[in-house]
């Protein structure tokens, strides 16, 4: 069973409340880190570092974050070193962000996505691996081009060794 992070806004409460009660429908270890009530939101950018340093300690392979677009969740989460948050508003998407980009937060909009389609996009992120389907040659490539990105995120963060 996997486990996954998941948050939200209060533009996107109602669309990771669906999508938290779908993927615990299919045995998914949910937990979530707020908003858990509507009435008293958090906003996006104090619920996008909660699920970011998780998954920067390793707590959690996997979020899903919910604002009212995804991008702003999507660029909170992406300031934090090992974070790879990829705002999706498909199917396809969700499926192409874990395949080539091995994105490990999603970020969806609850004014953008349909409740049953974010469900759906939200199990193509979970059930879809780094490489997955992908041809031999296209899978070599894109391992050595995550080691050359992490070289950059490294520098960028400042923590490459000297």
């Amino acid at each position: 069973m996997k486990k996954v992070l998941i948050g939200s806004d209060k533009s996107g409460f109602f669309l990771k409340e669906y999508v938290k009660s779908d993927l615990i429908s299919k045995g998914y270890d949910v937990t979530d880190c707020g908003t858990l009530d509507v009435e008293a939101p958090l906003p996006f950018h104090k619920v996008a570092p909660i699920a970011a340093k998780k998954i920067q300690h390793k707590e959690f392979e996997r979020a899903i974050l919910c604002c009212g677009t995804g991008m702003g969740m999507a660029i909170v989460a992406n300031k934090f070193e090992g974070v790879y948050a990829a705002a999706v508003e498909s199917v396809y998407a969700a499926e192409k962000c874990r395949a080539i980009n091995d994105a490990n937060v999603l970020a969806m909009g609850g004014w953008v996505i349909g409740e049953i389609m974010g469900a759906e996009i939200a199990n193509k992120f979970m059930e879809t691996e780094f490489t997955q389907g992908l041809e031999e040659w296209r899978q070599e490539f894109l391992k050595k081009a995550k080691d050359q990105v992490k070289e950059i995120e490294q520098a960028s963060f400042g923590s490459a060794k000297s």
